[in-house]
């Protein structure tokens, strides 16, 4: 299994706070959208998913609502919390099709991939 080798900080500067337990997500499956240079995909943005995204992540060719419990992956739905790729996230934003972002949760090298300015235009206002 990799080693994490980058500081666990947030776009924000910040610690980077989990993002899911459940279920349990991230790169290494430690709740976190910590990341390493093995993590080819830069799991880092932390979303809510929504049935949009999830079919349009289908039709884009990740199934993301499908069990894959030999791959101990749960499925998806509607709400959960979830490490994207940050690849992924901006696409799907070109496509109008992004979720809202945990700018606490996202790892700073998803901005490696997206700009700040997208995450914050996508961000949830948490109270």
């Amino acid at each position: 299994m990799p080693i994490i080798k980058d500081k666990p900080v947030n776009v924000l500067g910040t610690k980077l706070e989990p993002c899911s337990t459940d279920p349990l997500t991230g790169f290494f499956r430690d709740g976190c959208c910590n990341t390493c240079d093995e993590d080819l995909g830069s799991h880092t943005v932390c979303v809510e998913v929504t049935a949009e995204f999830l079919e349009y992540s289908r039709f884009a060719g990740n199934d993301l609502s499908t069990p894959y419990p030999e791959l101990e992956f749960p499925g998806l739905k509607k709400g959960d919390r979830w490490c994207l790729c940050a690849g992924r996230w901006l696409e799907a934003h070109e496509k109008g099709m992004a979720p809202r972002v945990f700018l606490e949760n996202t790892h700073i090298r998803a901005l490696e991939i997206v700009p700040l300015a997208l995450l914050q235009e996508h961000a949830v206002q948490i109270n």
